[in-house]
């Protein structure tokens, strides 16, 4: 599946896509909000959870950019 394919999948395939399907890369928190990185096909997932309602709040798809770089060990630059 190609990020085209994936970006018009509905909210509820494009979760079941990238729990059953994705390989999890790696996890960010700040403040109440966890990103977390899942690897699919050739392009990235971002899942924002709230830690504190333990839900999830959003799903991105991205092949770079700044989503990416929040993964980085790297500070950021303002």
């Amino acid at each position: 599946m190609g990020l085209y394919e994936f970006n018009i999948l509905n909210e509820h395939d494009k979760y079941d896509c990238v729990f059953t399907s994705g390989q999890f890369v790696d996890v960010v928190s700040k403040k109440r909000i966890k990103y977390v990185l899942y690897s699919v096909s050739n392009f990235w997932v971002e899942v924002r959870y709230n830690e504190e309602t333990n839900k999830i709040i959003g799903i991105t798809s991205f092949v770079s950019g700044e989503s990416l770089n929040r993964y980085s060990n790297v500070p950021n630059k303002i």
